[in-house]
């Protein structure tokens, strides 16, 4: 079984908890009303690789410096279908925004639309897979683990940053 280190770090949408095995995130927990993902193993406190990167990225993410991630993460939790949907996500370029139909069409269950947005509920890799670029068919901003102003807040912070090079 892996080890597991964890930091909990302040930010624009208020305190992140990230997660790391030796060799991958595995969680980024956000902040607000939902339930967050939790591991079948206590996180043990210390600063790693692997953390030291996520908070770096992340960092430069929030400043408008950083628009694709490279920090490594693991779907090491999570149905086959959730995985899919995981990695489609991460596919949806920075300031740009998809619906949940698209996510579906793009797994390849193109009437699986709610099984998408649980999937996107699920992900243990928030904000680094972008999960928050999903919206609803009309543009809406449906729900977020960390809430719908979160959401909100990530989207905005992209738009601003969108179209400068960095």
């Amino acid at each position: 079984m892996d080890n597991t280190y964890s930091i909990t770090v302040d930010s624009p949408v208020g305190v992140l908890t990230i997660v790391a095995s030796d060799v991958a995130v595995v969680q980024v927990q956000l902040p607000g009303p939902g339930p967050g993902v939790t591991l079948s193993r206590i996180a043990s406190p210390g600063r790693h690789p692997v953390l030291d990167l996520a908070v770096e990225e992340l960092s430069r993410y929030f400043r408008g410096r950083l628009k694709s991630f490279t920090v490594p993460v693991s779907f090491g939790q999570g149905t086959e279908f959730q995985r899919t949907v995981w990695t489609a996500l991460a596919s949806i370029p920075y300031g740009e925004t998809r619906t949940y139909s698209w996510v579906a069409r793009e797994v390849g269950r193109p009437t699986a639309v709610r099984a998408v947005g649980h999937a996107c509920g699920q992900n243990p890799v928030a904000i680094i897979v972008p999960c928050h670029r999903v919206v609803g068919v009309d543009g809406s901003l449906t729900g977020y683990a960390g809430g719908i102003e979160c959401k909100q807040t990530l989207l905005a912070l992209e738009h601003r940053f969108r179209s400068s090079r960095r």
